[in-house]
């Protein structure tokens, strides 16, 4: 067993963790942290997409006891219906176009002034959705989203696909910009990341299934418990930090993490695109 490679394995998985539900782009974080570690071969970036579902076990035991509640109530509860019908709508855009263009964005935007742009624009939206956040609430609980609501979030977590956006900031962001409180689009960001996340690790997993072997096992194992455990941390953080705070913080992190970008690129220090 490599010792230094289960110890890669788990700063990855901290990473991951630890970015995968802010407003930061875990993409981006991942990348310059397997550059520094040298872990950041074909196999790896397998690794980077299987170990999300770590972090989704997180949100699945932060939020059981709504997701239970939800699963035994659809034959009798309306409200838990509809729920799972707008979380399924608010997946539905990111499959579509996931399976369109994926392979396309993949070859042509991961480059190192796509993702330090992102950044940079994202940090801006984000002072910019601040600013207006008290005037246009109109949703205070996910309860209240409607079809529409979830599928206009489905929307704009498709600009995740863009490397350097982040996920969480697309959904999150673009939810209070379309009415939603803070915490109902951190909420919904949160549901909504169940099925996506889950989702494109299974199809990576299956995909590059021929780089893959039972040897693998302990480092894949290890990425997964310390996502699992950093994002059981964080989650439970940012539930409690957004109900006092705003995301400016995160704004001006984006803003300055998208000059790294650009500094390490023009560095060499890493390899963006292959």
């Amino acid at each position: 067993m490599d010792t230094v490679l289960l110890i890669k394995a788990a700063i990855m998985g901290i990473v991951e963790g630890l970015t995968e539900f802010l407003p930061i782009s875990s993409t981006g974080h991942l990348i310059l942290t397997g550059a520094l570690l040298g872990f950041d071969d074909a196999k790896s970036k397998v690794f980077d997409i299987a170990i999300q579902t770590g972090a989704i076990f997180a949100v699945i035991l932060v939020y059981w006891q709504r997701l239970r509640d939800t699963v035994t109530g659809l034959g009798s509860d309306a409200r838990a219906r509809r729920f799972v019908t707008n979380v399924g709508i608010g997946f539905f855009p990111a499959v579509v176009l996931g399976l369109l263009f994926g392979k396309a964005i993949k070859a042509h935007l991961f480059t190192p002034t796509v993702v330090a742009s992102t950044f940079i624009i994202g940090g801006f939206i984000i002072l910019w959705a601040e600013r207006r956040q008290s005037a246009v609430v109109r949703i205070e609980n996910v309860d209240d989203m409607s079809p529409l609501d979830a599928l206009k979030v489905g929307m704009l977590q498709c600009l995740a696909m863009v490397p350097g956006t982040s996920r969480s900031g697309a959904t999150i962001i673009g939810g209070m910009l379309i009415g939603l409180s803070r915490k109902a689009a951190t909420d919904f960001s949160f549901f909504l990341a169940i099925p996506t996340l889950i989702g494109a690790g299974a199809y990576s997993l299956y995909k590059e299934r021929a780089l893959l072997s039972m040897a693998d096992l302990p480092m894949f194992s290890v990425g997964l418990l310390f996502s699992f455990l950093s994002a059981w941390v964080c989650v439970r953080w940012l539930l409690r930090y957004i109900s006092s705070h705003s995301f400016v913080p995160f704004a001006y992190y984006r803003i300055i993490f998208g000059v790294i970008v650009l500094a390490t690129a023009w560095s060499g220090l890493v390899v963006w695109a292959d």
